[in-house]
C-alpha cells in the first residue's frame, strides 16, 4: 500500500522558491541560499509591525512560513536599526561578509518581488525607512567613481579612430577617381597605377599620424 507524504508538496514548494534565488544569487549552494534568505526573512519581519510581518508571511510558502515567524517576538517589534547594523545582522545570520551583503540582500529582494503576488514586496517595503530599503536594494550603494584620465584617453581614441577614418575615405575616393573610365589619352594601366600610388602615400600618411 503506498503512502504519500502529505509535507511532499510543501516541500517541493519550497525547494522551488530556494531554487529560484540560488538562481539569482548565481550559486548551486542551497545552504548558502537558505540562510541568506532567512537572514532577509528575519530582519525585515522584526523591523515589521505584527500586521505588516503576517501579511508578508501570507504570501510564503508552507516551510518558509515556519522559517520567518522562527524565534519571533511579536511583543518586541517593530526593531529600531539602521543601516550599518542591518548589514551587521545580515551578515552574522547568513554566515557572510559584509561585503557581500548589499548584492546579496538585492538578489533576494529582486527574487522574491517576482515570487510574491505584483506589488506585494514594494508595498511591505513601503513600509520600512528609507535607509532599509535602500540597503534591501542597493539602492544606496555609491555610484562608481569615474575614472577622468579613462575618459580623456577615450576621447584621444574616438578623435584618431575619426581622422584614421577620414583618411581611409580619401583613399577610397582617390583610387575611385583613378579608376574612372573617361575619355583620355593616357593608357589605363597608367591611370590605376597613379591612383595607386596616391592610396599608397594617404595610407602612409595615416601610420605615420
Amino acid at each position: 500500500m503506498t503512502h504519500t507524504d502529505p509535507l511532499a508538496p510543501a516541500q517541493h514548494s519550497a525547494h522551488e522558491w530556494l531554487s529560484a534565488i540560488a538562481n539569482r544569487l548565481g550559486t548551486d549552494d542551497h545552504r548558502y541560499t537558505y540562510r541568506s534568505l532567512r537572514a532577509w526573512l528575519h530582519l525585515v519581519r522584526d523591523r515589521l509591525t505584527v500586521d505588516a510581518a503576517a501579511h508578508l508571511a501570507a504570501q510564503l510558502p508552507e516551510l518558509l512560513r515556519g522559517t520567518f515567524f522562527d524565534g519571533w517576538k511579536p511583543s518586541r517589534v517593530p526593531i529600531r536599526y539602521d543601516a550599518d547594523e542591518f548589514i551587521h545582522r545580515f551578515a552574522a545570520e547568513a554566515g557572510i561578509g559584509s561585503a557581500e551583503v548589499p548584492m546579496t540582500a538585492s538578489a533576494i529582494s529582486e527574487s522574491l518581488r517576482e515570487l510574491f503576488s505584483p506589488g506585494q514586496l514594494d508595498h511591505a517595503l513601503t513600509l520600512l525607512p528609507k535607509h532599509l530599503r535602500d540597503a534591501l536594494t542597493d539602492a544606496g550603494a555609491p555610484a562608481p567613481v569615474q575614472d577622468k584620465s579613462a575618459e580623456r584617453r577615450l576621447s584621444a581614441q574616438v578623435h584618431q579612430l575619426k581622422g584614421e577614418l577620414g583618411l581611409l575615405a580619401d583613399a577610397i575616393a582617390t583610387l575611385a577617381r583613378g579608376l574612372e573610365e573617361i575619355p583620355t589619352d593616357e593608357p589605363g594601366n597608367r591611370r590605376g597605377a597613379e591612383a595607386a600610388r596616391a592610396v599608397h602615400r594617404i595610407l602612409l600618411a595615416r601610420e605615420a599620424s
